[in-house]
């Protein structure tokens, strides 16, 4: 009967008094929280939802228990909903969520978390709330938290990873890589960490006797295949994908293309596994300037030449920029790929020339250098080392001398290891020789024109020409002018030219004609000589 009575009032409040404000908003409170727990005690869930979902003056410090004690949790949802309750609605999908709470009629209360929070994104609630849900879905978690923080501070994102950390490490390493790799940050702390996590990750699959197995067979394999193929190539093509490899191939590339970690701890972590993990090795042993031990791995452990040549050409990197491209787009690493170009600016397009290419010179004395210490490490292998000696002096030739070549190579070596690198350097030599030529003679011809131009142009002007004599005792300390006055010649040719006008062409005979590989001093009216 209450119940009946209390549905009429509500009909009859909303015909004389749509507003709420004609009687007490205490009266209206009783009267819908009453109504709500009649509800609930007689088990009218669907009229408990038409309630909610009307204008109402439920008190929820009422209600809530109630709701709770039910069991009606979907409906505790739909009030906080409507009431704009954010964090007490997340904190009952969060407790559905981990089956603290059970009700069917929530179908997926985490997806509902992600929902709701990306659609408010309100930074306070998706930080509180990010991190917790990192334990129960660590991919949307880490999506939602990294969502708009380009612009975060520094302070903010190590505070986030520490708390995520916390929670679930597995998802810290996510938030790490996206500081790193995404965000592109520039701080060494974070570089530092995320090596570290990658070298106890690659360290972990060596210890399974499976993939150091299988790792040690393909450094066998690529040992004896003889090909041109990188090492770094070759494992990625024939090795069967599985987390291990995924992890490895970010290792590298991680180690080549960053600048801020700190080398030598890893380095030291890595040599007890030289023969297994001979590649990374060898790109720490070029981080730290070690040209000659980063050569002998490559070339005397992995056997891979390419790669060693490769580190020559650029200066000491293993991993070209273009391999890496390769790589990212066979195995969606694509965000490791690009550590290898220097971030871009907004608006700039990243074209696939301007990624393969890295900003940094190599200069060609630095090539000349690392070329001379692969020499060297070839020659350490003995005559067995021959034939790749032979196709490095062919390659790389230009940037090595023919006396030091020859000063290196052992007396025992056949000399068709050195016919094609003399008879290159031979006929480089002779092309330069003739090109210098050339050269001296073009500019002789060009300084010939410019005399033939200037000669008349001097001649116009007026010049003091001053002959040359016969050195003999006293003519020596006699200037031109007195020598022309002895022979009656007259040199002014200002004067000369002046009385050859006058007598209308017709030159005198003591005036002398001035040639033009002559010595010519000229004098204008300004003064100058």
């Amino acid at each position: 009967m209450l119940r009946s009575f209390l549905r009429k009032w509500r009909r009859k409040r909303r015909l004389d008094d749509p507003g709420g404000t004609i009687k007490p908003k205490a009266l209206y409170q009783a009267v819908d929280t009453v109504l709500a727990r009649l509800y609930v005690e007689s088990d009218e869930k669907s009229e408990l939802l038409i309630l909610i979902h009307e204008p109402n003056d439920i008190l929820m410090s009422e209600v809530e228990p109630a709701l709770v004690t039910a069991k009606w949790f979907n409906a505790l949802c739909q009030l906080y909903q409507i009431r704009g309750e954010d964090a007490k609605l997340l904190d009952v999908w969060s407790r559905l969520a981990a089956g603290e709470w059970i009700d069917p009629e929530v179908e997926d209360p985490l997806s509902n978390m992600f929902t709701f929070l990306n659609e408010k994104k309100d930074r306070a609630l998706i930080r509180q709330w990010g991190v917790w849900l990192t334990k129960q879905d660590s991919e949307r978690a880490i999506k939602l938290l990294t969502s708009g923080r380009k612009h975060n501070r520094q302070e903010d994102d190590f505070a986030l990873l520490q708390q995520i950390q916390e929670s679930n490490p597995a998802a810290a390493l996510q938030f790490l890589e996206h500081l790193v790799l995404r965000k592109r940050s520039q701080n060494a702390a974070l570089h530092v960490q995320l090596a570290t996590l990658y070298v106890d990750q690659l360290l972990s699959c060596v210890s399974d006797e499976a993939t150091s197995k299988l790792w040690r067979a393909k450094v066998s394999s690529y040992s004896s295949s003889q090909t041109n193929v990188p090492f770094l190539s070759y494992f990625a093509s024939t090795t069967p994908d599985s987390d291990s490899k995924r992890t490895r191939l970010k290792t590298i590339l991680f180690l080549q293309a960053s600048e801020l970690y700190d080398v030598e701890p890893i380095r030291t972590r890595l040599q007890d596994y030289e023969k297994l993990l001979s590649l990374e090795l060898s790109i720490v042993e070029g981080k730290l300037g070690h040209d000659r031990s980063a050569l002998s791995i490559l070339v005397h452990t992995l056997h891979d030449s390419s790669s060693a040549e490769a580190y020559c050409t650029l200066g000491g990197e293993v991993v070209p920029a273009k391999t890496a491209q390769s790589l990212g787009e066979r195995f969606s690493l694509q965000s490791w790929a690009a550590l290898f170009v220097p971030p871009v600016s907004a608006g700039k397009a990243k074209s696939s020339a301007a990624f393969m290419k890295r900003q940094k010179s190599v200069s060609e004395e630095r090539k000349r250098e690392l070329t001379r210490i692969l020499l060297e490490v070839y020659m350490s292998g003995g005559e067995a080392m021959s034939g790749r000696t032979a196709q490095l002096l062919a390659a790389q030739g230009m940037n090595l001398d023919v006396v030091d070549v020859l000063s290196l190579i052992p007396p025992e070596w056949p000399l068709r290891v050195l016919s094609s690198f003399l008879e290159r350097s031979f006929r480089r030599t002779l092309h330069t020789r003739h090109e210098g030529q050339i050269i001296k003679s073009i500019a002789a011809s060009e300084n010939l024109a410019v005399a033939e131009r200037t000669w008349l142009i001097l001649r116009e002007q007026g010049a003091i020409v001053e002959e040359a004599v016969d050195d003999d005792g006293e003519d020596d300390e006699k200037s031109g002018s007195e020598k022309a006055v002895g022979l009656g010649l007259e040199l002014d040719e200002k004067t000369a030219l002046l009385n050859a006008r006058v007598e209308e062409g017709k030159v005198r005979e003591n005036v002398v004609d001035v040639e033009p590989e002559g010595r010519m001093f000229y004098s204008d009216n300004s003064g100058l000589t």
